[in-house]
């Protein structure tokens, strides 16, 4: 398994929970603090921060004390290695299915020959 892959498997690991994607999405609109983004939770503050800290881990966030707040600030350059990741993938599976295409309407033009 190469690095690139590697890398990104934190990444996918905190956005496979929809509390810390909901937190991503937020952060896409601007800066806010910890007890902003945990408001519309129904989750104790400390159970709220183990979300931030795999967030931050992953690269996707990061966090700075600002005297009593903690501002969070989404990390883009980490989703855009994640959307490119993707648009690989779908290259790959689009010149597959082109192929596919191609051999199925050889086939279907053989077989009104005969």
């Amino acid at each position: 398994m190469d690095n690139y892959q590697t890398s990104l498997d934190p990444v996918f690991h905190a956005l496979s929970d929809a509390t810390r994607r909901a937190v991503v999405q937020r952060l896409t609109q601007g800066e806010a603090s910890v007890s902003q983004l945990a408001e519309p939770f129904d989750m104790a503050l400390p159970s709220f921060m183990k979300h931030i800290q795999v967030l931050e881990g992953a690269g996707l966030v990061t966090t700075q004390k600002q005297g009593r707040v903690r501002q969070c600030r989404l990390e883009a350059e980490r989703l855009a290695a994640v959307e490119a990741w993707f648009s690989e993938q779908r290259r790959t599976w689009q010149s597959r299915f082109e192929q596919l295409d191609s051999l199925l309407t050889q086939l279907q033009s053989g077989d009104r020959d005969d």
